[in-house]
């Protein structure tokens, strides 16, 4: 979820094949427990919006690396089954 909206939802291949930009974002932000590896979490651009003041379109368009204006910031994507039993809300997966 991102702003109380539902991007993806997945059996465990969601750990393993995330196909929202959000949950891929979201799991490359959890450390590993290896200290031989340097850990550096995505950076996403600008801030958090407001959840009481929800951007248009994709509520994740504003941080998205990659939202294509201006459908994403016009345009709520369809939450649609890309595999089974994986459902993701984005214009482009």
């Amino acid at each position: 979820m991102y702003l109380a909206v539902l991007v993806e939802t997945a059996p465990r291949s969601v750990f393993e094949r995330p196909a929202a930009p959000y949950t891929e974002a979201l799991l490359a932000a959890v450390p590993l427990p290896d200290p031989e590896r340097p850990f550096r979490p995505p950076e996403l651009k600008g801030d958090p919006p407001s959840p009481i003041n929800l951007p248009s379109g994709c509520p994740f368009h504003p941080r998205c690396p990659e939202a294509q204006l201006p459908l994403c910031r016009e345009q709520v994507p369809e939450y649609r089954e890309t595999a089974v039993e994986h459902w993701v809300a984005c214009h482009f997966r």
